[in-house]
């Protein structure tokens, strides 16, 4: 079974101001990339692949053209729009936005098995990977693209601010490692109160995964909050025990949301799951 990952680079300087050359804008895409994001946001679109996009030892193909201003709208709706609708979002997203988005037109595929969904560099990137298959109405695409932008954007909140007070003590016996936590099964991590695999991997990743799948899915609830009544077996128990472990980090990060950025959570995950 090929493992699935969202890589995130290890470097704490964020904002890093892309600066292009001179450069003439060679199309009505170029054109309106440069008004509606880069002078709108501070935001670079790279559509155009180059190598250095990924590492030396992954594979990816580029993006088609002709999916770029789909991806473009697709990221408007549901990543921008949705932070325009809630109190203090668009002042927040408009402080915290990274300066690079980068669209691969497949996954990125590692030497180890493994597949990138995205990756981020310390708030100046995100990728969206998969882009030429773009489909609103396939929920596993939607559920892709949404759980790497929402997950990687978090990591801008722990970066500036921290993670929540204690946060890594709410299950410390939990975490794995960068290199062993794809051999968890899901039911494993809830048992042990994460939300993903991938979550057990370090405190960070934690936070950002219970913000990305409390934002998209609208199961959340019910898969890792809502205790199961009338439990007879240890596994049941043990899930019953780690929803609690992972209502107690939603908590403790939606306070911190709403304390370091005047953002409510809930809110903002109102105005996503309106669109979905």
């Amino acid at each position: 079974m090929i493992g699935l990952l969202i890589g995130c680079y290890p470097s704490e300087e964020l904002n890093v101001p892309v600066k292009d050359p001179e450069i003439e804008l060679e199309s009505d895409l170029d054109i309106y990339i440069e008004e509606n994001f880069t002078q709108e946001y501070g935001m670079a679109i790279r559509y155009k692949f180059v190598d250095n996009y990924v590492q030396p030892d992954q594979r990816v193909s580029p993006p088609r053209l002709e999916v770029v201003r789909p991806m473009l709208d697709f990221i408007e709706e549901y990543w921008i729009n949705p932070y325009k609708e809630v109190e203090n979002g668009e002042h927040f997203f408009r402080n915290h936005v990274p300066a690079e988005i980068v669209f691969l037109g497949g996954l990125i595929f590692n030497n180890d098995g493994t597949v990138t969904l995205g990756t981020a560099d310390a708030g100046a990137q995100i990728t969206f990977t998969n882009v030429n298959a773009i489909d609103v109405d396939d929920e596993d695409w939607l559920a892709l693209q949404l759980q790497t932008v929402y997950h990687e954007f978090a990591h801008t909140v722990h970066q500036r601010y921290k993670l929540p007070n204690a946060f890594e003590t709410i299950a410390p016996a939990g975490y794995t490692g960068p290199g062993s936590w794809f051999v968890l099964t899901d039911e494993e991590a809830l048992q042990r109160g994460f939300v993903t695999p991938y979550s057990t991997s370090s405190p960070n990743e934690d936070f950002a995964e219970v913000v990305a799948l409390y934002l998209y899915d609208p199961d959340f609830h019910e898969n890792f909050i809502e205790q199961e009544s009338n439990c007879e077996t240890d596994d049941c128990v043990s899930r019953n025990e780690g929803k609690m472990k992972i209502a107690e980090k939603l908590s403790a990060i939606s306070d911190h949301y709403q304390n370091v950025t005047g953002v409510s959570l809930e809110g903002l995950r109102q105005a996503i799951q309106s669109r979905l």
